[in-house]
């Protein structure tokens, strides 16, 4: 496998990055990491040992990718941006084994500054604005701000606000994809020009 890092960029023996991806400035990927390919993880990067990493992954600066974390395909974490992996922390009490495990399925956006909380799903294509704390599951194509975050719509899997007619259907303003919104699910129906 064929990477580029950065001289100042720490990657230790035993991880595995895929073609083409880039480490910057200040980074430090742990041993056990998994990172695929072509992806971009910026100044200050730290990724823990029980960390997968699909391809295509933007990975902002200063965000730490702590353990029990995935972040499957074409994933994009804002700057300073943040994960968390035990629920109930304490400097005097060791909770390593109490770790609570993270899933960002393909696709979704986690803006500036956001924080996730450790033991949630966010689902595909879901975009989380920048400031926001998720506390539980994020449906797929949800639009999620606010402390904590609330719902406030649905993003195109191109990353438009969609706007979401009385039958249900919404379509992408810069695609053409066509959703079909049933309860608290939206399904991608139609594929436009992505």
């Amino acid at each position: 496998m064929i990477f580029w890092q950065h001289p100042s960029a720490i990657v230790d023996e035993g991880a595995q990055l895929g073609d083409d991806t880039k480490v910057w400035h200040f980074a430090h990927i742990s041993p056990g990491a998994r990172i695929g390919a072509r992806c971009s993880l910026g100044q200050g990067v730290y990724v823990g040992n029980d960390v997968s990493i699909g391809n295509n992954v933007r990975i902002q600066n200063n965000v730490s990718v702590y353990d029990g974390v995935t972040l499957e395909d074409d994933v994009f974490c804002g700057p300073s941006m943040v994960f968390t992996n035990v629920y109930n922390p304490r400097a005097a009490v060791a909770r390593k084994s109490e770790y609570r495990r993270t899933s960002v399925k393909s696709g979704a956006t986690l803006g500036a500054n956001c924080t996730i909380v450790c033991g949630v799903t966010i689902g595909h294509n879901a975009f989380i604005g920048a400031g926001a704390v998720i506390q539980k599951d994020v449906p797929d194509f949800a639009l999620m701000v606010g402390v904590p975050a609330r719902q406030i719509g649905w993003m195109s899997r191109y990353g438009e606000k969609l706007n979401v007619h009385a039958s249900g259907e919404a379509r992408c303003p810069h695609t053409g994809d066509v959703y079909r919104l049933s309860g608290n699910h939206l399904e991608l129906i139609e594929e436009g020009t992505l």
